[in-house]
């Protein structure tokens, strides 16, 4: 046990420290090449049209600091564990035997998801920083990084099912849910609205606090169900969320933006399923209450939207609703670290169910 504890916990330290000692070059690099947003603010999002109160409230804070600040994540979480495997090979060694945890049966799907959201963001925050025509402007379109999104969650929603044998999600205390097929689909849809909730990311601080809650949560639920390379994983994740946060708290030396999103939030629906049928868990039935931060902002986007197309009015001032809590006058840093004692107790909470419907 001691073993596993010192597996799960040394990656956090690894990836905090690398993370910190590869940001001042990723940042030289940002703030050479003026990484940002040519205009501040945004014209639409998912709550849909114009965003006067938004650009009037973040006039001046988007132009100026980077984007593609979740470069430190993915790539702390990268140099860790591909280090930890390449010293592993080359040395050997007890030491480095216990330390090494890149496994196919657990580490190589959401690594893979890490990745591949990493570089589809990467290309969108791309797009953005060279939007002057109208090919780039404001990066990939909304319905473009669904598509891709939507694809990539088939193939995994496909590989669960055929080559892990996966058809069903466990429910705390009253057994399995059975989908048969339609877990694919299933699989998809709650991909995409763990994706759709990433518009948290809008604070300075606020969803690096938040994926960090997330991933260590799912950490100790994988811990307790031995799935301990699964575990190391997260907490990998969350030591680049440390390093990352370090810069990020106010005033941001940079922000996330989507290639630190998507890559999150797809590795984190994976994280879900891998504690859920194949370990015996509950992590798909728990999801809801660890990423609730994430449930309430999509929520309150579909309930803006709702309101202004059935209603003509809109139910906040702006959606998604952290920026709501800014328009009403809280200062940033007040919606920022009410979000992380929100987040931690709901995630702790999904913990206990979990933990407690899977006795």
């Amino acid at each position: 046990m001691v073993v596993d504890l010192i597996k799960v916990i040394s990656p956090t330290a690894i990836a905090f420290f690398v993370g910190m000692a590869i940001t001042p070059v990723i940042s030289h690099y940002l703030y050479k090449y003026k990484c940002w947003k040519k205009t501040s603010g945004k014209k639409a999002g998912y709550a849909g049209g114009d965003t006067p109160l938004f650009n009037e409230l973040h006039k001046n804070k988007e132009v100026g600091t980077p984007r593609m600040g979740g470069i430190v994540i993915w790539a702390s979480v990268f140099i860790t564990i591909s280090g930890l495997w390449i010293l592993e090979r080359w040395f050997g060694g007890a030491a480095l035997q216990k330390l090494e945890f890149l496994s196919r049966s657990q580490t190589w799907l959401p690594l893979s998801a890490l990745l591949v959201g990493a570089v589809v963001g990467f290309i969108d925050d791309l797009m953005e920083i060279l939007g002057n025509g109208k090919h780039f402007a404001g990066g990939l379109s909304l319905t473009r990084r669904l598509l891709i999104v939507g694809i990539f969650y088939v193939f995994a929603g496909w590989w669960f099912y055929e080559r892990l044998d996966v058809s069903s999600v466990s429910i705390p205390f009253d057994g399995v849910f059975e989908f048969g097929i339609w877990f694919i689909p299933f699989f998809v849809l709650v991909g995409i609205a763990v994706y759709a909730g990433g518009v948290i990311d809008g604070i300075d601080g606020l969803s690096g606090g938040v994926f960090v809650m997330m991933f260590t949560s799912y950490g100790m639920i994988a811990i307790a169900q031995h799935q301990i390379d699964l575990a190391a994983f997260c907490a990998t994740v969350v030591g680049g969320l440390l390093a990352f946060l370090w810069f990020n708290i106010p005033p941001a030396r940079f922000y996330m933006t989507e290639t630190g999103v998507m890559g999150l939030t797809l590795a984190l629906t994976i994280t879900a399923f891998m504690t859920d049928k194949i370990a015996d868990g509950k992590g798909v039935a728990v999801l809801p209450i660890i990423a609730f931060p994430l449930v309430i902002t999509v929520l309150s986007d579909v309930i803006q939207v709702s309101s202004k197309k059935l209603r003509g009015k809109k139910v906040f001032r702006i959606a998604p609703l952290h920026h709501h809590f800014e328009a009403i006058g809280w200062p940033s840093y007040k919606v920022t670290m009410r979000y992380w004692v929100l987040s931690a107790v709901m995630a702790f909470l999904g913990v206990i169910i979990a933990l407690a419907g899977s006795l």
